[in-house]
């Protein structure tokens, strides 16, 4: 069976790797849960001169056309929308991927803080022993940003910083946000084709 991955965007930049992330997934025939922040909407706005759609029925459908998603694959669901799936350990996704994260996003998950829906769904996961990924993209990091990656590490998540490699000899910035985005697949354990492997002939 495909995995339900839920995907939440937050206002570090890097909305290219989460974009790219929810493309590959569905391209995948993965189910992917979408939530974001009222942050995100400036960042995308930023990097990519796209306008989120504030109601989630809005950018559900946005997305799902963008990424021809078929029906019932793609779900959106608003930062304080309590009854979406992500929000109980009844019902939890099998993994999620907060790309990109603000430090601030991931203190609040170190904390166990669930003050909106991306915190609460970080906090399901963790609990219930699902994959978590936070791909923080921020650069130095602090004492405090180190000391709540070790603390998440600990407790079981994946910090997997957007920094990307070169040894595949990156022609374009996409190929850069692709190195980033097939890391983050293998760790769901999605099949994909974004770039060769270490060791394969190019």
């Amino acid at each position: 069976m495909k995995p339900t991955v839920a995907v939440a965007l937050t206002g570090a930049s890097g909305m290219p790797y989460g974009l790219r992330l929810v493309e590959t997934l569905i391209r995948a025939e993965a189910r992917v849960y979408l939530l974001y922040s009222q942050a995100a909407h400036v960042v995308a706005k930023q990097e990519l001169d796209i306008a989120l759609p504030p109601r989630a029925s809005d950018a559900e459908r946005m997305f799902g056309e963008r990424y021809s998603a078929k029906r019932g694959q793609l779900r959106v669901f608003g930062r304080e929308d309590w009854f979406a799936p992500v929000a109980s350990g009844s019902n939890p996704a099998d993994a999620m991927v907060i790309c990109p994260c603000t430090v601030g996003t991931l203190a609040a998950v170190a904390a166990g803080l669930s003050d909106n829906l991306i915190e609460r769904a970080a906090d399901v996961t963790l609990k219930e022993g699902r994959k978590l990924i936070l791909v923080p993209r921020e650069t130095p990091f602090s004492a405090l940003h180190l000391e709540n990656m070790l603390k998440l590490a600990r407790a079981g998540a994946v910090i997997l910083p957007a920094n990307p490699g070169f040894y595949h000899r990156p022609k374009r910035v996409e190929d850069l946000v692709d190195f980033i985005v097939a890391r983050i697949l293998d760790h769901l354990g999605v099949e994909h084709d974004l770039m060769p492997r270490w060791g394969e002939e190019r």
